[in-house]
């Protein structure tokens, strides 16, 4: 495993857009302390994502994911969500009991639920800091990551494409860049054979660079335009 990207107060923004069209941000972030969960030492972690300009006055989105991993096996020790889509409303927590192999399912006015998961699970938020650690210099092209992972009430088996290098062009100039791919199940949403890829820098922070989604009616793209308390300075091609 990679050594460790970032430190607390890592803070990463995205332009969400449909060609030339922004539809929202969305924010990536550390908070500037660690905490103690689960009598573990643990970043906690955030992902934004809200709806601007004229796309938000059709549907207003803000939704925050978030989690508690630990610093030493990065293992999620608890997992929380806030959905606000339109009129719709939602707020989860999950609790993880490694000794037991069990998650405990908490939201504001459902029924607590519990599951049973592997000793290894991460869920979405601690997933995205977990791919941040891979060692993608030992890879070859076509090569498969396998994840076990936790949404809502179910566990998964994630596996995830690494489809070689490329310099991506960004606000700040151009950056090396791993290119992976998360393996889908045939479905009306996505179309062609590598409908989600996300693009990580080649340096020390491995922060994602763009992520691009092909959709059945047009693609969304994230592209990044601010980040502060990275670990390491950007490094940028000629």
């Amino acid at each position: 495993m990679f050594d460790s990207a970032y430190l607390p107060g890592e803070q990463i923004q995205y332009r969400v857009h449909y060609g030339f069209i922004t539809a929202g941000e969305a924010f990536m972030r550390l908070t500037d302390k660690y905490y103690f969960v689960n009598k573990k030492v643990c970043y906690r972690a955030e992902i934004i994502g809200n709806s601007t300009g004229p796309f938000s006055s059709i549907v207003k989105i803000r939704n925050v994911y978030g989690a508690y991993f630990d610093t030493s096996e990065y293992k999620p020790q608890k997992a929380f969500r806030s959905i606000s889509e339109n009129k719709y409303r939602k707020k989860e927590e999950t609790y993880f009991d490694y000794e037991n192999n069990k998650a405990s399912i908490r939201s504001e006015n459902g029924t607590p639920e519990e599951i049973s998961i592997y000793p290894n699970v991460l869920d979405m938020v601690s997933g995205y800091y977990f791919l941040r650690l891979q060692n993608y210099e030992r890879l070859a092209k076509k090569d498969t990551i396998r994840l076990k992972g936790i949404f809502e009430n179910k566990t998964y088996d994630f596996k995830i494409l690494f489809l070689g290098k490329e310099n991506v062009k960004t606000k700040f100039g151009k950056i090396a860049s791993f290119v992976i791919s998360p393996i889908m199940p045939e479905n009306s949403l996505f179309r062609g054979n590598h409908p989600i890829k996300m693009w990580i820098s080649d340096d020390g922070n491995r922060i994602p660079i763009k992520v691009e989604a092909e959709l059945m009616l047009g693609s969304v793209e994230l592209d990044v335009t601010a980040y502060e308390n990275l670990k390491f300075p950007l490094q940028f091609k000629e």
